[in-house]
């Protein structure tokens, strides 16, 4: 899930929505319903160019495989995909959209 173990309340409400994912897509796809998710990692948003410190965003951008911190265009692009008929097959997922982060 990525989160520090000091934001135990953030990881569990990580696991939660990756469970609900699960759980909702089987449940609705006899109806034809799709439940997906997204699962960003460190994305530059306002929070985190009021919150961290560029210090911290350069350890966590080196750890990650593509190089760089994520945008929301980045998450964008995952999200259109997801409501596209290109996943018309998919569901049940939590796509992860981190830049490799959280496999390295």
């Amino acid at each position: 899930m990525g989160a520090a173990t000091s934001q135990v309340s953030y990881t569990a409400s990580k696991g939660g929505v990756l469970a609900m994912s699960r759980e909702l897509g089987v449940q609705f796809a006899r109806e034809g319903i799709r439940v997906n998710a997204l699962s960003p990692g460190t994305i530059m948003t306002p929070f985190h160019e009021r919150f961290s410190t560029p210090e911290r965003l350069e350890g966590i951008r080196r750890q990650i495989p593509l190089g760089r911190l994520g945008t929301a265009e980045d998450c964008a692009g995952a999200v259109l995909y997801l409501v596209s008929a290109l996943s018309a097959y998919v569901t049940g997922e939590v796509l992860e959209v981190n830049g490799g982060q959280h496999f390295a």
